[in-house]
């Protein structure tokens, strides 16, 4: 289920069935990618606004939206207090995105 099938099934007050992140086939949507098309792009502000906004610098912003950069508990407050969320929510997009990840890994011994 991507971002959008997500958001109608909430609108239409769908039963949504979780799946463990290892059953996941494909990678979860990191963070980033949330960030940009859920929060910049709609509200029209700029990576060098929302940084300056935030007290961060211009990279860490753009370093997040490239998938360069996770995000870390001290970013995930600053950015729920701009956006009206919760760390938690940044936080576990984030948890899920690296779980996903490792469990992955071509290198990994078990499965």
């Amino acid at each position: 289920m991507n971002l959008q099938e997500f958001k109608k099934a909430i609108k239409n007050k769908q039963h949504i069935q979780a799946v463990s992140i290892i059953e996941l086939e494909r990678e979860p949507t990191h963070p980033g990618e949330i960030l940009e098309e859920e929060f910049i792009k709609p509200l029209g502000i700029s990576q060098s606004k929302l940084a300056k906004d935030l007290g961060v610098s211009v990279r860490a912003i753009n370093e997040i939206v490239n998938k360069k950069r996770s995000i870390t508990p001290e970013m995930a407050i600053r950015l729920s207090k701009k956006f009206g969320t919760s760390p938690e929510f940044w936080l576990g997009l984030q948890m899920d995105y690296d779980l996903w990840k490792a469990y992955h890994k071509p290198s990994r011994k078990y499965k």
